[in-house]
C-alpha cells in the first residue's frame, strides 16, 4: 500500500539517499470513466521527468514481451533492508560518480508494474526545456502551456496554473516544488525565479525550468487522434467521439491507453538498464495484486465493449524483469525464508537480523544487554530523537555510551567503536524506526522504541514533495459587485463597481485631465463614488445574519445615531479591558526558571518544521510562564495548525520547574486524544500522566485523586470531573483549558476563580480574527497560529446529482488507499436506513451511527470506535466533533447538501484534509429536485472556494465572528451586527488608544484632494479582482516600508511601475503622515493655498510646529478647524505632493508616544 510504501521511502531518506521519490499509483482500476485525482498524477510526472531528463532514458527498443520501451544506463549499488515492511517494491537507481548525477532512489506499490503508461517515445516530447537566455517567441509558450495541460488564470496559486501579464509569464509546474516566473525581453528568455505562491514574492533565480504535462490525456489524446476512424468507433461513445474531433481531452482517458498505444508502458520501462529491483517481501506482493488484477478484471467484463486489457497479474510483471535479468537485476526481500527451489537462485540474499529482547522503561535491563553484547565484540549504535537523554540513562546503570552531535566526525566515532563505546546520534526523522541485531555483521541497532516504547510522532502517507503549501490568505474584504459594505460616513450601502473617471485639471493648463478610479456604492437615495484610494473608509458589511442588511441613506441621520449608540458600548468595553489588565498586572504569582536541557531534547524531537506562528506563540507562553504574574493566554488556530505542541512544551517547562500541571477539555474523546499525545511525547522521561473521564472505573479514578495529592502525578488530563470537590493537587501550577467555550457556565466561572491563582493557557479551535488581536494585544494575551502546516491541501469539491454509483466509487477510493470517511445527512429521521443502503452497496465495510439524540455515553462510545480505526464509515449529522482530529478521514459525503448553510457546508468540509494528503468533499443533491437559487449558489460558492487559504479564510469568516461573541459577551455582539464586524473592530482599537491617552486628534481617515492623475492603469493590472486587491494593500498599508514592498511587488509581478500608480502610493504615503497628525482632509483652497483640515487645537499645533525648519514655519497659518500652507497651489501637483511629504514627515518627530496602562 501507499502508506507501507511512504515507509520505505522515509526509512531510505534516513539511509541519506540524496533523492528519494515516492511513485504514487492510484488502486481504482483502469477502467474506470474517471481519472486518478492530480495529486497521484504530478507525483508521477516529477517521478517520471526526473528519469526522463537525467539523460536516463535513449529511444526506445521495440520488445516482444509486450513491454514497451527500454532505457539504458550505469550500473546502481544495492540498498539496504528495512524492517517490518511489506507489499511494496523498492526500486532503487543510484548513478556512478564518474556521471556526476545523484542516487535515485524510487519508491512504489506493485500497481506501478502495470501497463498504465504511454510510451516513453510518447512522453518525451511533451517535455518541455526551458533554459535562461534562450531565444523563443513567448507567444509560442502560450500555445504549448495549453496544449501541456495547463489553465490559465489571472492568479497562479496551485500546481497546473499560469497567467501571463504583458512580458512576464507566471507557471505552476506540476512537477516542481514551487511556481516560476519567467521574464522575456522581446524573444529572449532574460529571467527565471521561483516565488512564493502564498504572498506572490519572488524567491531564488533559477536557470533552468522543466515543463511536463498536467496529465496523461494530451499524449493519449494526441494518439488516439491519429488512430484509425474505424478502431476508435466501437469503443468511444458519440459524446467522446466528438470531444475527439473538437480538441478536448476525454475524461477517464487511461482506460484509452490499450487503443492508444500498441504496447503501453509501465514504470519499468522509464527506468533506465541495471536498475536494482527490489521486491519487499514478494508473496504479500503478489496477494496484494491478485486482489487488485481481479477487481479489475471484474470491471472489464461488465462494460459493453470490453477495452484492451491495461492488466496483469504479478508474475507476468516479474517473468519480464527476469527474462530481462542481465539489464535489470532483482533482489527478493523477505523476513520469513521458505525452502523452496527459488529461494536457491542467485536472486535471494538470507539477511538474518534478531530482534532486541528488551522492555521500554526497563533502562536497568538494557544497559545490561548493551555490557553483553560488547563483551562478545558486537558494536552499539542509539539512533535516538532524544540522544543526551538515552545516553544518561544508560550512564545511570553503569553503562557508558557516547552522543555524537555530527554524525559526520568519523574521527571520533572510529575512535568510540575501537573502544566498544556505544554510539549515539541525532535522528529527526520522520521514518518509523525499529532496533535489530546483526549477527553476522555483529552490530546492535537501538532506537527510542527500545527504550521508551515511543513510535514516530509523523504520520505515515503520501505527500507530494513541495517546499511550501500553496496557501492564499485571501482577504475577506475582497469586494465583488453586489457585495454590501459599511462606510464610515454614510452606513451600509451596496457595492456596484469599480469605474475610471476623467475630471477637468487644475484649470492651469488647457485641456489637461486627471483620471482616478472611483469605487460606485448605492444607497437608500443614491449612489456615492468613492476614489479608489479612499478604500479604507469602505469595509465589507460583516455580520452573522442571513438576512440582507437595509441601505442607509446618505442624508439621513440614521447612521450617525447607530455609530453613536456603538460606541458609547464600545468604549465602555474598553474601559473594562483595561481595568482587567491593570488588576492582573499587579497580582504575583510563580515565576518559572529558564528552559532547561531537558526542555530543548524534547523542543528537538518534534519531527516537524514549526511554523513561524507556533514558535512565536511557544515563545509568548514561556515569556509568561517566567515572569512573576500570573499567566492568562489565548492561543487560537484551526485543527492541525499545531496548537497541542505550543501547549505541550508549555506543560513539560511546568513539569520540570517542579509544578503540576491539569489539562482540560471538553469531551471525552478529546481527553483521550490529548491524553496518548502527552504519553507518546513524554515518554523518555521522568514525567507521569494520568487520565480521569467517564471511562475510568471508579478505582482508577481514586488512585488518581491519590496521586495528586501525594504529587506522584505530574499531569491529569480529563473533563470538567478534574474541577469537582474531590480533586486535590499536591502543587497545581498551571491549567490547560481546550475549548474553553464549550464548557458550561459553572465550570467557566470555575476556571476563572482560577486565573487569579495560577497559569492558565486557553487552546481555541474558533479563530479570532486578526485584527481584534492587534487591538487587544496589551490588553488581553493572545496568539494566533494562522498559518496551515506546509503538508495541507486544497480540498477538492465535487457537486453531483446523487448517484449510487459515483457514492461507492468515492467511498471504494478512499477505503482502498487505507482512509475512512465521513457521510453526513441533514437529519436524524432516516439515519439507519441510509446505514441500511451503504452496508448494501459496500459489501463488508464496517459503518458507525452517530447523531445528536443519541445518550451522551454512546456517542462518546461510538466516536471513540471510529477513531481508533475500528469502522470504515461515519454515517452522521452535523454534530462531527468540531476539535477531533481523526487524520486518516480524508473523503466526506454530504447527502441532500442543498438543506446545510453555506458556513455549515465550510465547517463539515473542513473536517478533512488535515494529513497532508488530497481530501474530497462530495456535495449530492437530489438528481430530479430543482434547486432554488439560494441552495444553488451556496453550493457553487463552496465549489468554487476549493483554493487553500480561500476556503480557509472563508470558512472562518463567520466563525470568527462567533469568536469574537464568545470573547467579548452578548451585549458587544449586539452591537457589531448593528455596524458590521470590520468597522466594530477600528472602534475598538481607537478606543482604547483614545483611553489610553494620545494628545493628537484621531481621525477616521484622511482624504486627500489634490489635482492628480493617480490610478492604476487597466493595461497594467488588467484582472479587475487583483486591481482590487492592489487598491485594498495600498489603502490599508501602514508604514512607508509596506508600500516601498508593496511597489517591488509589483514590479515583481507586472513589470515596471507606470507614473499613474507611483502616484497612488505617493498619495498615500501622505496621507499615513498625515492621519497620524490627525490632518482629516487635504485640499485646494483658492489657486494659491493648500488646506489642512483638522479637529486639532493649537497647542497640539504648536507642537508639531515646532519640528518645521524655521524658514517653513511662517507658511503655515493655524486657524480653527485647518492648517492653511501658503502658496503651495501654485506648484505643479507633483510638486505640491512630494513638499507635503517632506514637511509632513519632519512633523512626525513631535508626536508622543502612546501611554501604556
Amino acid at each position: 500500500t501507499l502508506e507501507e510504501a511512504s515507509r520505505w521511502a522515509t526509512q531510505l531518506e534516513a539511509m541519506d539517499w540524496k533523492t528519494v521519490h515516492l511513485y504514487p499509483t492510484s488502486e481504482a482500476s483502469p477502467y474506470e470513466p474517471f481519472d486518478p485525482e492530480s495529486e497521484m498524477t504530478w507525483g508521477q510526472m516529477q517521478v517520471l521527468a526526473d528519469l526522463v531528463t537525467n539523460n536516463l532514458a535513449i529511444e526506445p527498443t521495440p520488445n516482444p514481451s509486450q513491454e514497451g520501451d527500454r532505457e539504458q544506463n550505469p550500473p546502481p549499488t544495492h540498498p539496504k533492508k528495512g524492517a517490518g515492511n511489506n507489499k511494496q517494491q523498492t526500486t532503487n537507481n543510484q548513478q556512478p560518480t564518474t556521471n556526476n548525477k545523484q542516487p535515485i532512489a524510487i519508491v512504489a506499490t506493485q500497481i506501478a508494474l502495470q501497463p498504465h503508461l504511454p510510451t516513453v517515445a510518447a512522453f518525451k516530447p511533451y517535455c518541455l526545456t526551458l533554459n535562461q537566455g534562450m531565444n523563443w517567441d513567448s507567444k509560442n509558450l502560450d500555445k504549448q502551456l495549453v496544449r501541456l495541460g495547463y489553465e490559465r488564470v489571472p492568479l497562479v496559486e496551485i500546481e497546473g496554473q499560469w497567467s501571463r501579464r504583458g512580458d512576464i509569464v507566471d507557471i505552476f509546474p506540476v512537477a516542481e516544488e514551487l511556481p516560476v516566473r519567467l521574464e522575456w525581453f522581446g524573444d529572449q528568455l532574460e529571467q527565471l525565479r521561483e516565488f512564493d505562491p502564498a504572498t506572490q514574492r519572488s524567491l531564488d533565480n533559477i536557470e533552468q525550468l522543466l515543463l511536463t504535462p498536467t496529465n496523461f490525456s494530451p499524449m493519449i489524446t494526441a494518439a488516439l487522434t491519429e488512430a484509425k476512424a474505424e478502431k476508435l468507433e466501437s469503443y468511444l461513445s458519440p459524446e467522446e467521439q466528438e470531444q475527439l474531433n473538437t480538441g478536448q481531452y476525454l475524461e477517464g482517458s487511461r482506460r484509452f491507453l490499450g487503443i492508444a498505444f500498441e504496447h503501453p508502458a509501465s514504470l519499468l520501462d522509464y527506468l533506465p538498464q541495471q536498475t536494482l529491483i527490489a521486491i519487499d517481501e514478494p508473496e504479500q506482493c503478489r496477494a496484494h495484486s491478485d486482489r487488485w488484477v481481479e477487481h479489475a478484471q471484474e470491471q472489464l467484463t461488465t462494460l459493453a465493449t470490453p477495452f484492451p486489457s491495461l492488466h496483469r497479474s504479478f508474475d507476468q510483471s516479474l517473468a519480464f524483469v527476469e527474462k530481462e535479468a542481465d539489464h535489470l537485476p532483482l533482489l527478493y526481500l523477505s523476513e520469513l525464508v521458505e525452502e523452496t527451489p527459488e529461494n536457491n537462485s542467485s536472486h535471494t540474499l538470507n539477511l538474518a537480523s534478531q530482534p532486541v529482547p528488551t522492555t521500554p522503561h526497563q533502562f536497568g535491563k538494557l544497559a545490561q544487554m548493551i555490557r553483553e553484547q560488547r563483551n562478545r565484540g558486537f558494536s552499539v549504535w542509539l539512533v535516538s530523537a532524544q540522544p543526551s537523554r538515552s545516553v544518561s540513562l544508560l550512564q545511570e546503570h553503569d553503562c557508558p555510551a557516547q552522543f555524537v552531535p555530527n554524525p559526520r566526525d568519523f574521527p571520533a566515532i572510529d575512535k568510540l567503536q575501537i573502544q566498544k563505546t556505544p554510539v549515539a546520534v541525532k535522528y529527526s526523522g520522520l521514518a518509523e524506526l525499529e532496533g535489530f541485531i546483526l549477527p553476522t555483521f555483529r552490530i546492535v541497532l537501538l532506537t527510542d522504541r527500545e527504550f521508551f516504547g515511543q513510535h514516530t510522532l509523523a504520520t505515515p502517507s503520501y505527500i507530494r514533495k513541495r517546499r511550501q503549501a500553496a496557501s492564499k490568505q485571501i482577504d475577506p474584504n475582497k469586494l465583488r459587485p453586489g457585495d454590501y459594505v459599511v462606510h464610515r460616513s454614510h452606513g451600509v450601502g451596496k457595492f456596484i463597481k469599480l469605474e475610471s473617471l476623467s475630471m477637468d485639471g487644475d484649470g492651469r493648463q488647457e485641456g489637461f485631465s486627471v483620471t482616478r478610479d472611483y469605487l460606485v456604492v448605492k444607497y437608500a437615495d443614491g449612489l456615492l463614488r468613492v476614489a479608489a484610494d479612499q478604500l479604507g473608509a469602505l469595509s465589507r458589511f460583516r455580520h452573522t445574519g442571513t438576512r440582507p442588511p437595509e441601505l442607509n441613506k446618505m442624508s439621513g441621520k440614521a447612521w450617525d445615531k447607530t455609530k453613536n449608540r456603538v460606541r458609547k458600548g464600545v468604549k465602555k468595553l474598553a474601559v473594562d479591558l483595561l481595568k482587567l489588565y491593570a488588576q492582573r498586572s499587579q497580582l504575583s504569582g510563580y515565576a518559572f526558571p529558564q528552559d532547561s536541557p531537558w526542555q530543548e531534547e524534547l523542543e528537538d524531537s518534534f519531527p516537524y518544521q514549526p511554523t513561524p506562528d507556533q514558535l512565536k506563540a511557544v515563545q509568548d507562553v514561556k515569556r509568561d510562564l517566567e515572569s512573576d504574574r500570573p499567566m492568562d493566554r489565548l492561543v487560537c488556530g484551526d485543527v492541525g495548525f499545531g496548537k497541542t505542541e505550543v501547549a505541550i512544551r508549555a506543560i513539560f517547562k511546568a513539569v520540570t520547574g517542579g509544578k503540576q500541571v491539569a489539562f482540560l477539555a471538553p469531551t471525552t474523546i478529546l481527553t483521550q486524544q490529548h491524553y496518548h499525545t502527552l504519553k507518546e511525547r513524554f515518554a523518555p522521561y521522568p514525567v507521569n500522566v494520568g487520565l480521569l473521564n467517564r471511562f475510568r472505573t471508579t478505582s482508577e479514578r481514586q488512585d488518581i485523586q491519590k496521586r495528586l495529592t501525594t504529587g506522584e502525578l505530574d499531569v491529569v488530563v480529563g473533563t470538567h470531573q478534574l474541577l469537582g470537590k474531590g480533586v486535590k493537587f499536591r502543587d497545581l501550577g498551571l491549567l490547560v483549558v481546550d475549548e474553553e467555550q464549550r464548557f458550561g457556565v459553572n465550570q467557566k466561572e470555575k476556571i476563572k476563580s482560577l486565573k487569579t491563582q495560577l497559569d492558565v493557557l486557553t487552546l481555541s479551535a474558533t479563530p479570532i480574527p486578526r485584527t481584534l488581536y492587534m487591538s487587544l494585544s496589551g490588553v488581553r494575551e493572545m496568539s494566533l497560529i494562522t498559518t496551515p502546516p506546509p503538508s495541507r491541501r486544497p480540498i477538492k469539491t465535487h457537486l453531483s446529482p446523487y448517484n449510487p454509483e459515483a457514492v461507492r466509487t468515492a467511498i471504494r477510493s478512499e477505503l482502498d488507499r487505507g482512509g475512512q470517511v465521513f457521510y453526513v445527512v441533514p437529519r436524524v429521521e432516516g439515519i439507519e436506513e441510509v446505514a441500511s443502503q451503504l452496508r448494501e452497496m459496500m459489501l463488508g465495510t464496517r459503518i458507525a451511527i452517530a447523531h445528536g439524540q443519541m445518550q451522551e455515553g454512546e456517542l462518546e462510545a461510538t466516536m471513540l470506535t471510529f477513531s481508533n480505526g475500528e469502522a470504515d464509515i461515519l454515517v452522521c449529522t452535523t454534530i462531527i466533533e468540531s476539535g477531533l482530529d481523526i487524520p486518516r478521514v480524508n473523503t466526506i459525503l454530504i447527502e441532500d447538501s442543498q438543506k446545510f448553510g453555506l458556513s455549515q457546508l465550510y465547517q463539515l468540509r473542513g473536517r478533512v484534509g488535515r494529513a497532508g494528503i488530497q481530501a474530497h468533499a462530495w456535495l449530492f443533491y437530489p438528481k430530479l429536485k430543482t434547486l432554488s437559487e439560494p441552495a444553488r449558489k451556496r453550493l457553487r460558492a463552496i465549489q468554487e472556494f476549493t483554493q487553500l487559504g480561500s476556503g480557509y479564510q472563508l470558512a472562518t469568516r463567520d466563525m470568527e465572528i462567533r469568536g469574537v461573541g464568545n470573547l467579548l459577551g452578548v451585549e458587544q455582539s449586539g452591537q457589531m451586527e448593528a455596524i458590521g464586524f470590520d468597522l466594530y473592530m477600528e472602534m475598538l482599537q481607537e478606543s482604547i488608544r483614545e483611553i489610553q491617552g494620545q494628545e493628537i486628534p484621531q481621525v477616521e481617515d484622511t482624504q486627500i484632494d489634490l489635482k492628480l492623475t493617480a490610478f492604476i492603469p487597466t493595461d497594467y493590472i488588467p484582472d479587475p479582482d487583483q486591481k482590487m486587491s492592489a487598491y485594498r494593500a495600498v489603502a490599508t498599508a501602514n508604514s512607508k516600508e509596506e508600500l516601498v514592498q508593496i511597489a517591488a511587488d509589483w514590479s515583481d509581478r507586472y513589470g515596471p511601475v507606470p507614473t499613474a500608480a507611483q502616484y497612488i502610493l505617493q498619495v498615500m504615503e501622505l496621507k499615513q503622515v498625515a492621519k497620524s497628525l490627525g490632518f482629516s482632509r487635504i485640499k485646494l483652497e483658492g489657486k494659491q493655498h493648500i488646506a489642512l483640515e483638522t479637529p486639532m487645537e493649537e497647542p497640539a499645533w504648536n507642537l508639531l510646529k515646532e519640528n518645521l525648519p524655521e524658514h517653513l514655519r511662517s507658511r503655515f497659518v493655524y486657524s480653527k478647524g485647518k492648517v492653511t500652507v501658503r502658496g503651495l497651489a501654485v506648484l505643479k501637483a507633483e510638486q505640491q505632493l512630494n513638499n507635503l511629504i517632506d514637511w509632513l514627515g519632519k512633523m512626525q518627530g513631535a508626536l508622543p508616544e502612546p501611554a501604556l496602562v
